[in-house]
């Protein structure tokens, strides 16, 4: 399957190419521990978001994968989706944005979003940034 798939491709085609995007953007660990927590009530949403989220969103060519990144942090952080935002920041990060990029884009949220929003995103960001430095010797 290929970038930017045809309008024609399958629910099942669109499906694994959503669970490849995913993978790739959030991490197997993050992915596995959604797909373990899948139960009959919510494996509709997670059919849902695979196919449509990431398997036609997250996968057209329009954009670099960095460049959603910075879409959907700046959207989190307006609308202050917490646990959204923290799992798309790591994400900003394994797509090749750096801290110094994310720095920006967050001060970008606050001047347009408000300073609450900044506020909590650069908190939220830090929490990230700070989990993902490798652990001081003791």
């Amino acid at each position: 399957m290929k970038k930017g798939m045809a309008a024609d491709v399958t629910d099942a085609e669109r499906a694994e190419q959503g669970m490849t995007v995913r993978r790739e953007v959030l991490g197997d660990d993050h992915v596995d521990r959604a797909v373990a927590g899948t139960t009959p009530f919510t494996a509709p949403f997670q059919d849902l978001i695979t196919r449509y989220a990431w398997g036609e969103i997250w996968s057209r060519p329009g954009l670099s994968r960095a460049e959603r990144s910075i879409v959907t942090v700046t959207a989190l952080a307006v609308l202050r989706q917490e646990e959204e935002l923290a799992m798309h920041l790591k994400a900003a990060l394994r797509n090749g944005l750096t801290a110094q990029q994310l720095q920006e884009v967050l001060l970008q949220v606050a001047v347009y979003a408000g300073a609450p929003a900044g506020n909590r995103a650069f908190a939220n960001a830090q929490r990230v940034l700070a989990a993902q430095e490798p652990a001081a010797p003791a």
